[in-house]
């Protein structure tokens, strides 16, 4: 049995930020980022908001790859002014903390590190949630997962629990219109892995397989377009789109050792979310091909890759994401990412550390034990194809 959740209502489409208009409370809280802000899209929800006849309040302080810090000071916002709305405006990370906050709103007693799937939170005595992505690629709008950087132990915590999933998820392509190209490859990507990962993952269901490979065929089909066009609107709705379907997808299935590893590399040389995963991506995909060349080359035929064996139609998926990375400006090996060998291998126990603990070892298709992580990130960093 697998419990499948979605947010209650998603709204779509241009003009999908107007839903605003109909909401019904006393008091929203805005969770987002000073560059949010700065590009007037802040002020947008909040005239919507004001609309409807809510007082609002925003926290503009949430930072990439955000900390256990910015989230206690979202939440003393957040008791201090005391909302009925609480709305995740950004990217991920802006919504990983209104998510987290959320929670600790409802929760006073609670800490962070209780967000977790067995722990029952009672929430929505207080408040409801709404999420609007502002980037196409992370799915944090509609997930039950947030990542939250401890920074003291140099590690991303890896928290969850269906009941963060928000009330409301609102996706309006005209927001991330404005990403520049490098953010539109970064945040495309992470959709991407997240797709093929909850179609390779040990928990895909039928559900998450749906969701899944209609958003790696228009990810395929519409990030190169995006990437060289901004103003491409159905490029932009549709990469909106597929970042939540990919979202819901690995919400329902589970992430994979692409994101163990990206996750691990992120925390300890402050890599971008989306390009850490990414790159590791087409290596993962030759490693579990041992296992799951099958799922794979259902992949490799909704893309019209063609071969022959289910083997070779791994490979070919493997070298179709190597030639989309390197479509969109992205580097295909870890060495491009600007970090040295010495450091590199002076931390790799650390990484393995983190990637052995991550929940995308779980449910990875094929078994991963400290060793294989070690070759893995040594063949990333180099380049080489997988052969083990």
């Amino acid at each position: 049995m697998w419990e499948i959740t979605f947010p209650r209502t998603i709204v779509v489409g241009e003009g999908a930020l107007s839903y605003l208009e109909q909401i019904k409370g006393q008091r929203a809280l805005i969770i987002t980022d000073k560059t949010i802000r700065s590009l007037g899209i802040a002020d947008q929800v909040v005239r919507l908001l004001k609309q409807a006849g809510l007082e609002v309040q925003v926290f503009d302080g949430v930072e990439p790859e955000p900390s256990r810090r910015v989230v206690e000071q979202a939440v003393k916002v957040a008791r201090d002014f005391g909302p009925d709305v609480i709305i995740g405006l950004g990217g991920g990370s802006c919504m990983d903390v209104a998510k987290a906050v959320f929670a600790l709103y409802e929760r006073p007693d609670l800490t962070l590190d209780e967000i977790v799937p067995l722990v029952e939170l009672g929430l929505r005595k207080k408040a409801k949630l709404i999420n609007i992505p502002t980037t196409s690629g992370t799915g944090a709008d509609v997930t039950w997962a947030v990542v939250i950087t401890d920074e003291a132990e140099e590690l991303k915590m890896e928290l969850a629990s269906r009941e963060i999933v928000a009330d409301v998820a609102i996706l309006d392509p005209r927001l991330p219109s404005s990403m520049p190209p490098r953010l539109t490859a970064d945040t495309g990507l992470d959709a991407l892995t997240h797709a093929i990962e909850a179609y390779a993952s040990k928990w895909h269901n039928d559900f998450s397989d749906a969701l899944a490979l209609w958003a790696i065929r228009a990810i395929f089909t519409y990030l190169p377009r995006a990437y060289r066009n901004g103003s491409d609107m159905e490029a932009r709705e549709k990469l909106h789109n597929a970042a939540t379907m990919a979202g819901l997808a690995f919400s329902n299935s589970q992430i994979g050792a692409a994101h163990a590893m990206g996750h691990a590399l992120g925390a300890l040389f402050k890599i971008p979310h989306g390009r850490s995963v990414a790159v590791f991506l087409p290596y993962t995909i030759e490693y579990n091909a041992r296992v799951a060349a099958s799922r794979y080359a259902e992949i490799a035929d909704a893309l019209g890759l063609g071969g022959r064996a289910s083997e070779e139609k791994a490979r070919r998926l493997a070298e179709a994401v190597r030639q989309l990375l390197a479509d969109v400006g992205e580097p295909l090996k870890v060495a491009d990412l600007g970090i040295s060998q010495a450091d590199y291998e002076a931390k790799l126990e650390a990484l393995v550390d983190r990637a052995m603990s991550s929940t995308g070892t779980v449910a990875n298709p094929r078994e991963l034990g400290r060793s294989d992580y070690a070759r893995l990130f040594t063949y990333a960093y180099e380049g080489r194809h997988v052969d083990f």
